[in-house]
C-alpha cells in the first residue's frame, strides 16, 4: 500500500528561490535513503537540472509559490 504524505508545495508547481531567483518545478517527493526523511525533487527552469533537497529545508522560507 503506497502512503501519501503532505507537502507545502504540490507536485507541478513552480517555485522561486528567494536569494537567487531562479525558477524550479517540483516533479515529486522522494525518501532519502540513508535517513528516510522526506525530500522534493524538482528541476531548473535555466538548466533542466535535477535536484534533490530534504523537504524541511524546501518548506522553511527559501522558496515561494509562482502564481
Amino acid at each position: 500500500m503506497r502512503q501519501t504524505h503532505t507537502s507545502l508545495f504540490p507536485i507541478g508547481s513552480v517555485l522561486r528561490h528567494k536569494k537567487t531567483g531562479g525558477l524550479y518545478q517540483v516533479i515529486g517527493l522522494a525518501k532519502i535513503e540513508a535517513t528516510l526523511e522526506m525530500a522534493y525533487v524538482y528541476e531548473s527552469k535555466q538548466t533542466n537540472d535535477y535536484w534533490v533537497r530534504p523537504q524541511a529545508e524546501m518548506e522553511d522560507g527559501r522558496f515561494e509559490l509562482v502564481d
